[in-house]
């Protein structure tokens, strides 16, 4: 994932700042608990598309 590319992406649902996941190719939001994919290293940033994370899964 691009360092720049990640500066400007913020969450859809909050405008919170997102984490990128290498291992699953997920852009994390905590604040929602909200896993956005990354495909073929585009980010999918629509809520509909997002994996609801675990309380567990911080």
């Amino acid at each position: 994932m691009d360092k720049k590319l990640l500066e400007i992406l913020v969450c859809p649902k909050c405008k919170g700042k997102l984490e990128y996941e290498k291992k699953t190719s997920e852009l994390i939001c905590k604040k929602d608990a909200l896993a956005f994919p990354v495909r073929d290293g585009i980010p999918v940033m629509l809520e509909n598309e997002a994996r609801q994370l675990s309380a567990t899964a911080e």
